[in-house]
């Protein structure tokens, strides 16, 4: 009987070792599940008229995928690599907050402090916020302001003239009212830790972040980024075609969207913050502390998104990141655009998934229908036709475009004349927010100058002209006003749609 038990035992034990053997071989590859994932990345690129992307997907600890697709240079028919350097855009602005996450775990700042105890100088127009603004609100999209972008695009001017420019921006909301994207409150951020650590913060992000994860391929300007020895040119579809636009420098604003990176960089990024914010290849160092970097990656402040698709679930936003879930799984991570450039990293924290997608086309949705498609792959989830619902949504965007500007021509009154000669709306105009805002005479029209752009100007109706810019994709009227003495005194633009016009005062002429 002892030895039946035994043999039963034995036999009981080679199964269960066979099961074993059988499960562990059939544990799931997770590069299997990217099978037809090139044809795919392929089709969509050529659908959206893109010259190129890179992808890099990582999965419990390591990078299991990297991968160039199209050209970083059309005209000399250069391949995209894993290598390849493209401008990452706001995606640069998780690094800005986990350089001020290093300062709380050194004591150094306090997330709920007012900016004002480390920035004695920090004013805006509402003096509640000047007052009670903390490094938390700088870095979660609730000041009270609205982008006011125009105020540091193609700018020339410094970062501290911008920082000093704030108090002359008006809020379109109450302070932590509502979530409202800013870049400027980021770039406050990062001139917050350059004065709170004696350097800037480009340096101290290099010093912090970039050294220790050895991200070697990652800078800051787009000078060093065309002298990398692979980098990406930028792009952008102008009139159905794809033509390559000059580089755009953003140096003033860099705590805001300044990086320039590559796949291969930007995956051990992603894997210190899958890692809690350890790194190594043990994960036994550390760049930030864990509770530091929970905070970073928890809800902030609600975005006022609906559930459009039953996928999505409800977003907020951390800090420098968004936060929502994809198909019931949390996911975590931001956009970025810069000129001729998009990117999107993003990972989810519950699965060990994380995704880095950067391209050099303009305002380019790839990166989210690839980036979902790839988690669909990787969750074993049935595939979510996101291209054609893109699709539909940039059309129904296009037909409303249109519509509003045809409601736009109604107000148009013809024939009507200017109330000057055309050399009475010559000169400089100001702002003490915006800057200086020019007028000048070219032939028989006038154009406009503000930052480094110029604008042409083509007669509306009476005192107002159409401004518009190809390049950027500008059209608004500017609106010339005359002042108690009949002279032309002032001009006013919709430069930002959530704010009232913002009016430039005509500067007087120096007396020779």
């Amino acid at each position: 009987m002892k030895k039946g038990l035994m043999r039963a035992s034995a036999t009981i034990a080679v199964f269960l070792l066979l099961v074993v053997s059988a499960a562990w071989a059939q544990k799931p590859d997770p590069l299997s599940n990217l099978k037809g994932f090139d044809t795919f990345a392929n089709k969509i690129l050529a659908e959206w008229k893109v010259p190129g992307v890179a992808v890099s997907i990582v999965k419990d600890g390591k990078v299991i995928y990297a991968e160039g697709f199209g050209f970083k240079d059309v005209k000399n028919g250069l391949k995209v690599t894993p290598h390849t350097v493209f401008a990452i855009g706001s995606c640069t602005k998780a690094f800005t907050a986990t350089t001020m996450g290093i300062l709380v775990d050194e004591g150094k700042l306090d997330w709920d402090k007012p900016v004002r105890a480390y920035l004695p100088s920090f004013k805006l127009l509402d003096p509640v916020a000047s007052e009670q603004m903390t490094p938390r609100d700088l870095v979660c999209h609730r000041s009270g302001l609205p982008r006011h972008d125009r105020v540091w695009y193609l700018s020339a001017s410094s970062r501290q003239q911008l920082f000093e420019r704030l108090q002359y921006l008006e809020p379109s909301r109450g302070f932590r009212a509502v979530y409202q994207y800013q870049n400027l409150m980021f770039m406050t951020a990062g001139y917050l830790v350059e004065k709170t650590v004696g350097i800037s913060w480009e340096e101290f992000a290099v010093k912090r972040i970039l050294e220790p994860l050895e991200m070697r391929e990652t800078n800051f300007t787009i000078t060093d980024s065309q002298r990398a020895p692979d980098f990406a040119f930028p792009y952008q579809e102008i009139r159905g075609k794809v033509e390559q636009i000059p580089f755009c420098n953003i140096d003033a604003i860099g705590p805001a969207g300044s990086i320039n990176s590559s796949v291969s960089d930007m995956s051990k990024w992603v894997l210190l913050n899958l890692n809690k914010g350890r790194y190594g290849e043990k994960a036994d160092q550390r760049i930030v502390a864990e509770a530091t970097l929970a905070q970073i990656h928890s809800p902030q402040m609600v975005v006022p998104d609906t559930l459009k698709y039953d996928e999505l679930f409800y977003a907020s936003y951390g800090m420098g990141w968004r936060i929502t879930a994809y198909r019931g799984h949390p996911l975590i991570y931001h956009g970025g655009a810069i000129d001729g450039f998009s990117a999107m990293v993003s990972f989810m924290p519950k699965d060990n998934i994380g995704i880095v997608l950067l391209n050099n086309l303009e305002d380019a949705p790839v990166n989210s229908i690839l980036a979902y498609n790839i988690y669909d792959r990787l969750l074993g989830l049935n595939h979510v036709n996101w291209d054609q619902r893109i699709q539909e949504e940039r059309a129904k965007s296009r037909q409303e475009a249109e519509k509003t500007k045809k409601e736009r021509e109604k107000d148009r009154k013809p024939n009507t004349q200017l109330s000057h000669p055309l050399d009475d709306y010559v000169g400089p105009y100001e702002h003490p927010g915006y800057g200086i805002l020019t007028i000048e005479k070219v032939g028989n029209g006038l154009q406009a100058k503000y930052n480094t752009m110029s604008f042409a100007l083509s007669h509306y109706h009476y005192d107002i002209f159409e401004m518009t810019n190809e390049w950027i994709d500008f059209d608004q009227l500017l609106s010339f006003y005359t002042d108690a003495k009949g002279s032309i005194g002032s001009v006013s633009i919709k430069f930002e749609p959530a704010a009232k016009d913002i009016v430039f005062l005509r500067i007087p002429a120096k007396n020779k």
